[in-house]
């Protein structure tokens, strides 16, 4: 995944509560066997509204979703994290997140930012008064800011997922720093253990 440091842009006030991963994505798309596509079924049972706030105009390009507290709960699916950065958000800034669903969203780069009460309030409130205020998410102080409201909040997040988020170090790329280790041990294991077959060899049908 690519390394995240800002994430600066417009926002989309979501002014509801408890938003579940299928309210995020319906389970009609999870048949999708593709990772990409994701986008067009982001809430898309409210995008049947005419006024839900995703359809405005004046939010559109935003690069930042601002939700009510306890955002992503529900099921596990990763396709919840997926929708929302196919449709082109990069942070998601909440009082609360699910816990699983904060999780899936640091493996694959979506920044879950989760500040206080109070601060969610003065978030939203501002964006909704003013859809073209800049909001700024800062990986590397740990703040969102937005300078024209004066708000600056604080979120917390531990080093080590952090620290993955700034490098864009997903699973795969973590274990991949380890790639010298893994070839050195590879090259004393016992010929008698399981081994998998490289693909050259299920290409050639040996």
């Amino acid at each position: 995944m690519e390394p995240v440091r800002i994430v600066s842009g417009t926002a989309v006030p979501l002014d509801r509560s408890d938003v579940d991963t299928d309210q995020i994505i319906p389970s009609d798309w999870l048949k999708r066997v593709e990772r990409t596509g994701f986008g067009k079924g982001l809430f898309s049972e409210w995008r049947d509204q005419r006024d839900f706030v995703l359809n405005k105009a004046e939010h559109a390009g935003a690069t930042i979703l601002i939700a009510g507290p306890n955002f992503g709960t529900g099921s596990s699916r990763e396709h919840a994290v997926w929708a929302l950065m196919d449709y082109g958000f990069k942070a998601v800034i909440s009082p609360q997140f699910g816990d699983i669903f904060r999780n899936n969203c640091t493996k694959a780069g979506l920044v879950p930012a989760e500040v206080d009460a109070d601060a969610g309030r003065a978030l939203l409130r501002a964006v909704a008064d003013d859809p073209t205020l800049e909001v700024t998410v800062d990986l590397e102080r740990l703040v969102v800011v937005v300078p024209a409201a004066g708000i600056e909040a604080p979120f917390a997040l531990d080093p080590f997922t952090q620290h993955r988020l700034l490098e864009g170090l997903d699973d795969i790329g973590l274990t991949l720093r380890h790639s010298q280790d893994i070839s050195a041990h590879e090259l004393h294991r016992p010929d008698w253990m399981p081994s998998v077959p490289s693909p050259s060899v299920h290409a050639t049908g040996g």
